[in-house]
């Protein structure tokens, strides 16, 4: 039940060329609070319930419990949460051993590309594609709970 992962800004939309699937993603939460956030999540044609906890010094090890509850669930669900529905698409692009999940956001936050990987370890290494930018892991203005409240587009 631990997630370790590093975010990353994305430079261009180059990686759409090697993007193996694409998904659209609406979320909103139940709670957003800085030391555990509850989200509802609809991804695709599927729902999911997930708890993050706090983050460690980093930000790239947390606590993530997360189960998947049928879609007309999710969706009443989505009626309770706060203000703030964060909507993107997601692409996965296979580089090397390892999946990239890239959010092009959409609506408030359109503008913003953010890159994810999932680790083993802290201090894995991973190959790095020419499209992926800046590390942002860590800082807390781009994690979804954050941009629900503060939408990227009133930066």
């Amino acid at each position: 039940m631990v997630e370790i992962e590093r975010k990353f800004l994305v430079l261009s939309t180059a990686f759409l060329n090697e993007a193996s699937n694409e998904m659209r993603i609406v979320q909103a939460y139940l709670n957003s609070d800085a030391e555990r956030a509850v989200r509802v999540r609809i991804n695709g044609d599927k729902g999911y319930l997930t708890i993050k906890g706090k983050g460690n010094e980093t930000g790239t090890t947390r606590f993530e419990w997360e189960t998947e509850i049928p879609i007309a669930d999710a969706d009443k669900l989505l009626l309770l949460c706060e203000e703030g529905i964060i909507e993107k698409n997601r692409y996965e692009i296979q580089i090397g051993k390892h999946l990239y999940e890239v959010d092009v956001f959409k609506g408030e936050n359109e503008g913003l590309i953010l890159a994810e990987i999932e680790l083993k370890s802290e201090d894995e290494r991973f190959e790095k594609p020419h499209w992926l930018g800046t590390e942002v892991t860590g800082d807390e203005r781009f994690y979804n709970a954050y941009l629900s409240k503060h939408p990227f587009r009133s930066w």
